[in-house]
């Protein structure tokens, strides 16, 4: 069976975060090989974990606000609002 490539306008964005966090951490690995301070490493490693995290939300947000429209959208309207009210309520996780 062949799948068809899921797509979004927001992938290039997470794409853009990952690598952006992949090179953060390249860094952190050197650092610590090069015996940098912590205070430094733990500085670069907030920076990996944020970009992943972002990288995430948008991701989970995107999904969200598309692809559960699609499966939702022959419902009425007070099953409607609670999809509405997840989703937004979501965006604060």
């Amino acid at each position: 069976m062949t799948e068809h490539p899921h797509l979004h306008a927001t992938h290039p964005e997470v794409i853009k975060r990952l690598k952006r966090a992949e090179g953060h951490l390249r860094s952190v690995v050197q650092m610590i090989e090069t015996g940098r301070p912590c205070l430094d490493v733990a500085q670069q490693l907030h920076a990996v974990e944020k970009a992943i995290a972002q990288a995430k939300r948008t991701l989970i947000q995107d999904h969200l606000d598309h692809c559960l429209d699609d499966v939702a959208a022959p419902l009425d309207g007070p099953r409607r609002q609670v999809l509405t009210e997840f989703k937004a309520i979501a965006k604060y996780l």
